[in-house]
């Protein structure tokens, strides 16, 4: 349908993707950005391509993020080596949880054909470690949750609760890392600080 211009149909079979089936592709979100573009739904267009770079992470895509919501800059696109690493490990998370569950089964094995054998403390030593490192690798090894800014315009506060310390007042097309849920706000990471933001306020990606 896409290619042959029937953008709307797409679209729709799109949305039931990643809204229902919570399926996506790269190159999917590229197409739905492109189609809310073009039927001049902006933020929509944003947040697709902010879902993009969040598995994607290109300088091109903040460029047209600029472009869709008119900002010189924006914030929460900065990418250090520590995230770049971290996004790394969590792309590869099942395959690492794999490895080490794998390894964790055989070293149960050989403690069981080798029972009498491994008599000391010290034998049981590998078989702790992979548990420890199973565990972190499925619990700690994801992403972090993150969100954009689609509210127009979003009060950033110090405090979750009106009376706190306004922060700034930005537009749509900031990225924040989600650090926890707290009634009607989220817990954010804000240029390095501590801050909140109304729900209603912020997109999950």
């Amino acid at each position: 349908m896409f290619s042959n211009q029937n953008y709307q149909e797409a679209y729709v079979i799109y949305e039931d993707l990643l809204q229902n089936d919570e399926s996506h592709s790269p190159s999917m979100l590229l197409k739905m950005a492109f189609i809310a573009e073009g039927i001049g739904d902006y933020s929509k267009a944003s947040f697709y391509l902010a879902k993009y770079y969040d598995e994607n992470p290109n300088p091109r895509v903040i460029t047209k993020i600029k472009a869709l919501t008119e900002q010189s800059t924006l914030i929460g696109y900065e990418l250090d080596d520590k995230d770049r690493f971290l996004k790394f490990l969590s792309d590869l998370q099942m395959e690492i949880t794999g490895l080490f569950s794998f390894l964790l089964i055989v070293s149960l094995i050989l403690l069981i054909v080798y029972k009498k054998s491994a008599d000391r403390p010290k034998y049981y030593i590998p078989t702790i470690f992979l548990i420890v490192f199973v565990f972190a690798a499925n619990n700690f090894l994801s992403g972090p949750k993150t969100g954009i800014v689609t509210g127009s315009p979003t009060i950033i506060m110090d405090k979750p609760t009106g009376a706190g310390k306004l922060l700034d007042i930005v537009d749509p097309g900031h990225r924040v890392v989600i650090k926890s849920s707290k009634d009607i706000w989220y817990e954010v990471n804000w240029e390095n600080k501590k801050a909140f933001v109304k729900k209603e306020s912020i997109t999950r990606l």
